[in-house]
């Protein structure tokens, strides 16, 4: 009695974490119950998508902020320097389209990152009182502007973020993208964990998705204030709430669409640039927490191997039987957890089998991360991330 008291003591971090983390996704405010505005009214709403080398998803991008329901509305395409035919696929679109207008980005200023200098251009260029900044691979549902301004409308929003659904097409994607999202869900929760804190680096920001208003975007500076950041959507969301202004993120996931990445070279080289000089801005504790942050990624992938790690120990040397029931446990509460987070990402739930290979990825994308340290590469740029202290309101 006393070896499974043991048994079920160890197992804790692997069946009531879990299950906290549920809780608290499941306590999330949906785009989806929000009625969306009178679409032939204002605001303007201005939808900018930053390019760089986007062939393979700008026009189904762009013609899908086209078709949504919310008539008054602008879509400005940042060609970012592309030299795979985005300019010109952008442009023929915005032949036919009124709406549509195709912008360059001037050279890249010293000290300035290609994204954030990408959405400023495009702010400079955009009329709309609302500016909605959204990735080129992302697809916009008919109804999510028309939703969106209905909920930064009452009570009157800074900034709102749409988390969306992430289309997981190939193996690789459905192996590793769980184990990133599942590590943001635990840091972060759901919606209203996000939205209720007080503390400036709980604050969070989905830069496949953003509106914000015009009026508090100039005001804080623009992306001019984030220039040097990796994660300039997080941020973004940061500095407007440590300016006092009202920030909120919801799900999306019947009105926005993303497949990020679709091999797994292209996962690797995207979690690598800024799992880990992005992540640091998650941190609380200031300094101190940043600077344990490098143990706390790794530590993920660690606890998510630890059990069948300790199975396969047993099955070759002598193990304490409390300790083996306990991983045993542990990794019946794994395998559990993850076919609950397969089927949330409308994901086959048989991938559920293979959570241990996909953490193993995970912690090389981890470790390659941190041997980096600051050093960031993307789309053919190379950037040393800064890493300065946030404000607090």
């Amino acid at each position: 009695m006393r070896s499974l008291a043991l048994a079920i003591l160890i197992s804790l971090p692997w069946t009531l974490g879990p299950a906290l983390t549920i809780w608290r996704v499941r306590r999330s405010r949906d785009l989806a119950n929000a009625t969306p505005g009178p679409s032939d009214g204002r605001p303007l709403v201005s939808v900018i998508i930053p390019a760089r080398n986007e062939r393979r998803n700008i026009e189904r991008s762009v013609r899908a902020a086209l078709e949504g329901s919310w008539a008054n509305l602008e879509v400005v395409v940042v060609d970012d320097r592309s030299s795979d035919g985005t300019g010109e696929i952008a442009r023929a679109i915005a032949a036919s389209d009124p709406r549509v207008r195709v912008v360059e980005t001037p050279e890249l200023p010293a000290g300035w990152f290609g994204k954030p200098w990408a959405c400023a251009t495009g702010a400079a260029h955009a009329r709309g009182d609302i500016l909605c900044f959204t990735d080129a691979d992302a697809r916009h549902g008919r109804e999510l502007v028309a939703r969106a301004v209905t909920v930064m409308s009452s009570p009157a929003l800074d900034m709102l973020t749409v988390a969306g659904y992430q289309e997981l097409g190939t193996f690789w994607e459905r192996v590793v993208q769980p184990h990133v999202f599942w590590m943001l869900a635990t840091r972060y929760g759901g919606t209203e964990s996000v939205n209720r804190s007080r503390r400036v680096e709980d604050k969070i920001a989905n830069g496949q998705c953003i509106f914000v208003r015009r009026s508090a975007y100039d005001a804080l500076g623009g992306h001019g204030a984030v220039h040097d950041r990796v994660a300039e959507d997080v941020a973004l969301a940061q500095r407007m709430f440590a300016a006092g202004m009202r920030t909120e993120l919801i799900l999306g996931r019947r009105e926005l669409t993303t497949r990020m990445y679709e091999s797994l070279r292209e996962i690797m080289d995207g979690w690598r640039k800024n799992v880990f000089a992005g992540g640091r801005e998650a941190m609380p504790w200031g300094r101190a927490g940043q600077l344990i942050f490098p143990a706390l990624l790794l530590l993920a992938p660690v606890m998510t191997l630890l059990p069948p790690a300790v199975l396969v120990a047993a099955s070759l040397s002598s193990v304490p039987s409390w300790v083996a029931t306990g991983a045993a446990i542990a990794l019946v509460a794994q395998l559990v957890t993850w076919a609950l987070v397969y089927r949330w990402m409308a994901a086959p739930v048989v991938y559920a089998l293979l959570f241990p290979l996909g953490a193993g990825v995970f912690a090389i994308i981890a470790l390659q991360a941190i041997a980096r340290g600051s050093r960031v590469e993307w789309k053919d740029r190379a950037y040393v991330a800064t890493n300065r202290a946030r404000t607090r309101p």
